[in-house]
């Protein structure tokens, strides 16, 4: 099933890059150094901190900025990759390791680009506390690598089940060493998530796809992440060779600046932590 599910969405990714691609214009426009910095985002919440950055910050660096956005999690590095933009911003490090790994890529982050933190949640329409799990329970997960291990792990720091030492941020299903409620795991793509919400018992929701489905992290999960020393930052990323680029450097002043970062505070209320 798993498979399945990733074959399936492999096939779908592929026709949204050749429309997010076309979308993006030509190789030249986002290659050009002397023309606007082209940023893959996802909408929530990087495309909306990019743009507040076009808006009242870029203009003041003598940036020009132009935001591009995808509700998948592999055309924006697709994209990066064969030059199509020059940068963007949706990712966090262990993702990005696994799809230059899967994929022979070579994006990298941005030094000091780290702006932000999604924490991951688990959320129900059906129960009010993470306890209240019945046994035989369905809970629907993302199914791409990192963020499933992700979603396990929450599950595991909040006893729901227990994985086997050292799986790191590589878990599936298989490498749970005690799950007392037998419960069933869904695995789709992360995108669809708040979908499944009324068709299982709980589902865990990456922070920008509850937020466009208007589910609040910090009001509406039944647990989430803690910021504190967590690997899932999200960051600027370049393809291998461009992270000096100057109006690269200009945009990570600008997403690290004290004007984001009340942005994200003000506007997020805790949904959106930001990281630096």
């Amino acid at each position: 099933m798993r498979n399945t599910t990733k074959i399936t969405a492999a096939v779908l990714t592929a026709g949204a890059l050749t429309l997010g691609l076309t979308a993006c214009g030509s190789k030249d426009s986002a290659g050009d150094k002397d023309g606007p910095l082209v940023v893959a985002a996802t909408p929530t919440p990087q495309g909306q901190i990019l743009d507040y950055v076009k808006k009242n910050l870029a203009k003041k660096e003598g940036l020009e900025l132009e935001v591009k956005e995808f509700t998948d999690y592999v055309t924006p590095n697709t994209a990066t990759q064969q030059g199509e933009v020059f940068a963007n911003y949706f990712q966090h490090k262990p993702y990005l390791d696994d799809f230059n790994k899967k994929n022979k890529t070579d994006i990298v982050p941005v030094p000091n680009g780290t702006v932000h933190l999604e924490p991951l949640g688990v959320y129900s329409k059906k129960i009010k506390k993470i306890d209240e799990l019945e046994k035989g329970a369905t809970v629907a997960v993302p199914n791409d690598t990192t963020n499933e291990a992700r979603a396990l792990k929450l599950l595991a720091d909040n006893g729901v089940i227990k994985l086997k030492e050292g799986v790191g941020f590589a878990a599936t299903p298989k490498d749970i060493a005690a799950n007392p409620k037998n419960l069933k795991f869904k695995e789709l793509e992360a995108a669809a998530l708040p979908r499944t919400i009324k068709d299982v018992d709980a589902a865990v929701i990456n922070g920008n796809y509850a937020l466009e489905a208007d589910l609040s992290p910090a009001k509406d999960a039944l647990v989430a992440e803690k910021a504190e020393n967590n690997p899932y930052g999200n960051f600027l990323a370049v393809k291998k060779g461009n992270e000096d680029d100057p109006r690269v450097k200009k945009l990570v002043k600008l997403l690290t600046s004290p004007e984001v970062k009340k942005f994200i505070d003000d506007k997020y209320d805790g949904s959106v932590v930001a990281a630096f």
